[in-house]
């Protein structure tokens, strides 16, 4: 009696315990999944649902399917062998009162596909659908893909009748559902076909228990691939309670699944709407003709009011700032859009004071014209930026120019026939190639480099202090710039050096090459097909908006301080996210 009790209260304080806590499932990033996990755990331990003294135990249940065995007998749907009953160290959880741990074998008929030899092509048709593990899924089996024909399943002799449920036993281990109609299957599926009369969407069920499905990778053995042999498979214990209870089960499972459906519906919806209304005001932000932005005086700001609100999608953001960046995809969206604003002339205010780009760019060829007649020359002159290529108006005092127009030279690093993975040495002088490029910063790898006599062949290739390197292939824009540390290292084969004068912020270069506007242009423009590639003449033709050099340093003030904001937006959401985490633990560990 104080067994029975104590299952009758563990299953009263588990059913409060789910109603309360459906919310903090809901919160948790993979908190509805492990809702679901937990629903099917419970339920197979006689948690979920109360037990009726007046069921028939499961025992008379089995003297039932032992009949019904018998009367297969001598047929092929009858086992020889009868499978050893289910050992104490085997059990892993008690069961309540009238459940039994039994084999799933000894439930139900099993049986491994097979497919029809190749070139049998009378086997196959339209009468039997064929089923493969993708026709599994977690909420169906398709049966519209190959066919076998009647003759087919007759000569090879695998058929499983609807109410049997199939599991996929090689590569992708446990996949599982319950088919409607009678199937045949390839020998990477088991297929177990409940005795009468057991409920079948029970057995279901319990085949996607987290007990099941551990067992079933714990039995299974792999060089290459994991395979999980019948004889093992249909010897894993299963949790059979009474046939009553088995369907009170199935039905409190079945409502529980569709609320944890409507909530990752709703959650789903909440988290479309949350980016959709982001990405609208964000495209409404960055609208060249609709507003203008300055900085304020809160310097120390937490929120987006370190900018001034002088247009609509601004003051929503700031209004909605709260809701709006608690998911990190926002957050990335609001990096891009302060770069790309930064590169418009709308993060900082224009002082009218300050020698407008015009200046600098005559700074610019006077530098390039101490280099005449060397090679880092560039012979030829950059056509004058066209109206067509503009893609915004131009702020006061900045000047629409070409990349080419601000570099005293851009440089290739050497060919792959000159350079090899043999002329490698440890500790030698680093080559710079784009994986060593990262956050604007160089990272060397001392395994990638070259001894001093090789540097000396490739002294043309080498990197000055305040270079910028940056990849020539691959992922468009990744650069770093260079510091004293790196100053004297070389030049990868997949990398460009660009060089500029003084008065040319670098960091305000590389934040320009951070901008989706760069990425589409370079990656509209690169060359290539399995890989794409930049040239000389790509960067060059760049048009890139130059502000006066003051105020590229104010810009790289201001897109450091709000990029300081975005990583503390960022880790608030993963304290956010660690606190739902654990409270679902915790809900987890007291259910």
């Amino acid at each position: 009696m104080t067994r029975s009790l104590s299952f009758v209260h563990s299953r009263l304080r588990v059913s409060d315990l789910l109603e309360q806590h459906f919310d903090t499932a809901f919160a948790a990033p993979d908190g509805i999944a492990r809702l679901r996990e937990l629903i099917l755990t419970l339920a197979m331990q006689g948690k979920l649902v109360e037990q009726d003294p007046n069921d028939p135990p499961a025992s008379e249940l089995l003297k039932e399917i032992e009949k019904e065995k018998a009367s297969h007998e001598g047929t092929k749907t009858r086992r020889k062998e009868k499978l050893l009953p289910v050992k104490p160290e085997e059990v892993p959880y008690e069961l309540p009162k009238g459940w039994e741990w039994v084999r799933l074998g000894e439930i139900g008929q099993t049986q491994t596909g097979t497919t029809p030899k190749n070139g049998d092509n009378s086997s196959y048709g339209t009468d039997i659908p064929f089923i493969k593990p993708a026709d599994i899924t977690a909420n169906s089996v398709d049966y519209c893909n190959e066919g076998l024909s009647i003759s087919g399943v007759e000569k090879y002799g695998r058929l499983a009748p609807a109410g049997s449920s199939l599991m996929v036993c090689i590569g992708t281990i446990g996949k599982t559902n319950i088919i409607n109609l009678d199937c045949s299957f390839n020998q990477q599926i088991n297929a177990v076909t409940p005795y009468n009369p057991l409920f079948p969407f029970y057995i279901q069920q319990f085949m996607r228990s987290s007990f099941f499905q551990a067992e079933c990778w714990k039995q299974s053995n792999s060089t290459t691939i994991a395979i999980l042999n019948k004889g093992k498979w249909e010897s894993i214990p299963v949790a059979l309670p009474p046939l009553p209870e088995q369907h009170r089960i199935v039905a409190r499972i079945d409502q529980l699944m569709a609320r944890c459906d409507a909530l990752e519906k709703l959650r789903k919806e909440r988290a479309e709407k949350r980016l959709a209304v982001h990405a609208a005001a964000i495209k409404q932000l960055l609208d060249p003709s609709l507003c203008a932005f300055a900085p304020s005086r809160e310097e120390n700001s937490s929120t987006l009011r370190a900018f001034v609100p002088s247009c609509e999608p601004f003051a929503f953001l700031d209004q909605h700032f709260g809701e709006l960046y608690t998911v990190k995809e926002n957050v990335a969206e609001l990096r891009k859009a302060i770069l790309q604003l930064a590169v418009m002339g709308r993060l900082v205010e224009q002082d009218p004071n300050e020698p407008p780009a015009s200046e600098l760019l005559k700074e610019i060829e006077k530098e390039r014209a101490s280099h005449e007649g060397t090679k880092t020359r560039r012979k030829e002159k950059l056509p004058p930026v066209k109206p067509e290529e503009v893609p915004y108006e131009l702020p006061q005092g900045w000047e629409w120019v070409r990349l080419g127009d601000l570099t005293t030279e851009i440089a290739t690093g050497p060919f792959g026939s000159m350079i090899h993975k043999s002329d490698y040495v440890s500790d030698g002088i680093p080559l710079i190639n784009p994986s060593h490029m990262i956050d604007g910063k160089i990272v060397h790898d001392l395994s990638v480099s070259v001894s001093q006599r090789m540097a000396k062949k490739l002294s043309s290739y080498r990197l000055f202090e305040n270079d910028i390197v940056m990849a020539r292939r691959g992922e468009m824009g990744r650069c770093a710039i260079v510091t004293a540390e790196s100053d004297g290292f070389l030049c990868g084969t997949g990398s460009f050096v660009l060089r500029f004068i003084d008065n040319i912020d670098r960091q305000y270069i590389l934040n320009l090459f951070k901008t989706e506007y760069a990425k589409e242009y370079l990656g509209g423009n690169s060359v290539g097909t399995t890989m794409t590639n930049l040239n000389h003449g790509i960067l060059n033709n760049m048009p890139v908006l130059l502000p006066p050099l003051p105020e590229q340093h104010r810009i790289v003030a201001r897109i450091d301080q709000l990029m300081a904001l975005c990583d503390t937006l960022d880790q608030q959401i993963d304290a956010a996210t660690g606190k739902q985490i654990e409270l679902l633990n915790a809900v987890m560990a007291a259910v």
